[in-house]
């Protein structure tokens, strides 16, 4: 009916009448396309909670918090923790942590938001600011000069006891450890060897270590454990006037010593960093351990510059130091804390020495430790 020619001359302007209505074609591979990308979405995600960076930004922090809050509701229903959950509880890597945590708290914190962090701090751990030196918040230039701030002159005083509290804290146990196994706590105990290791300050011996340790026969050992939580006064001094001839140095664990968690863990005490200082007082032997914590890995000793806690390295070894004669006035500055721990007392005494406190009393720095003292000074 139409030639060819004309047909072809028609085209077009056909093409261009037809083109808007039609429709491109969408592929089939470009919908595969589209699944695909959704599908590697899933599995990138899936993957961020499975690589080894993970372990350490999410499982191990995430872990930790449930197995925490596992163990304080087992220790209000008095259950008793297995070995195998100690050994996990082990294997976290606190002392890593604490090395982290004392940097940034040594890192200096900008002048407009001192009032700001500390005053949350001082909130949540009720700190009480005006036994301080200086009550300033501002005046303190990072975390750490804030926890290890000193007390005004007057803040405490000093009982004219024999023996009187080296800190502020809250008393964990104290009385008569006449044994070899020490109570840290009520039921459960500790090894008295393990925690203060072979005796070489003394040159007298014994087939019993615990006897060994004694000057006089008729005496025994006593023990006061004190807790020092994180509002309290992080600094810590000499008890009584004695006189320092040993430190023993454990590099262990920096596990925590809150009192609900040391009644879960048997031998507490025998696994964490510790600084034992040994000497004798007026009765016989005496010593005065300073005991390491979760973010505590800072221990210092004014009178002995050389220790180093808390330290990159092997974690059961063992550094001693003969002090030779250090002689400690009762009530003088001994010591601080990075954050809260713990002071524990081993001394020797007559069977009759009496505590003037029990577990859970609140005490401070210069607080006479004896009912019979006590009575001598009113």
């Amino acid at each position: 009916m139409f030639p060819p020619t004309r047909l072809r001359s028609c085209l077009p302007v056909m093409n261009q009448m037809y083109k808007p209505r039609l429709r491109p074609h969408r592929p089939f591979r470009q919908t595969s396309t589209i699944q695909t990308k959704s599908f590697n979405t899933n599995a990138n995600n899936k993957t961020k909670w499975l690589n080894f960076r993970a372990i350490f930004t999410r499982w191990m922090p995430l872990g930790s918090v449930m197995y925490v809050g596992w163990c304080y509701i087992r220790a209000s229903i008095d259950y008793e923790v297995s070995k195998v959950e100690i050994k996990f509880y082990e294997m976290f890597p606190f002392r890593v942590t604490s090395r982290l945590w004392g940097k940034m708290a040594a890192c200096e914190i900008p002048v407009s938001l001192r009032s700001f962090v500390y005053g949350t701090y001082i909130r949540m751990f009720s700190v009480n600011l005006n036994d301080a030196a200086v009550t300033d918040l501002k005046y303190y230039k990072s975390l750490s000069a804030f926890f290890t701030r000193p007390l005004r002159d007057g803040a405490r005083y000093i009982s004219a006891a024999p023996c009187v509290s080296p800190c502020d804290g809250v008393v964990l146990n104290c009385g008569p450890a006449d044994t070899d196994k020490i109570e840290q706590v009520k039921g459960v105990t500790y090894s008295l060897e393990e925690f203060l290791g072979e005796n070489k300050w003394l040159k007298r011996k014994d087939e019993s270590y615990y006897n060994s340790l004694l000057k006089n026969k008729e005496n025994i050992l006593h023990q006061c454990i004190i807790y020092l939580a994180p509002g309290d006064y992080h600094r810590f001094h000499a008890p009584c006037d004695w006189t320092a001839t040993f430190r023993r140095h454990f590099s262990g664990k920096l596990l925590s010593v809150n009192p609900w968690l040391a009644k879960l863990i048997p031998g507490l005490f025998t696994v964490n960093e510790r600084a034992v200082y040994v000497g004798e007082w007026e009765y016989g032997f005496f010593s005065m351990t300073a005991v390491g914590a979760t973010n505590v890995g800072s221990i210092e000793i004014f009178k002995d510059p050389e220790l180093r806690t808390n330290t990159k390295g092997k974690r059961n070894r063992v550094n001693e130091l003969e002090l030779g004669q250090v002689c400690m006035s009762k009530g003088e500055l001994f010591g601080q804390f990075n954050m809260g721990s713990t002071i524990i007392l081993l001394f020797e005494a007559p069977k009759d020495f009496k505590f003037d406190m029990a577990a859970g009393d609140k005490v401070l720095v210069g607080q006479s430790l004896t009912k019979v003292a006590r009575q001598m000074t009113r």
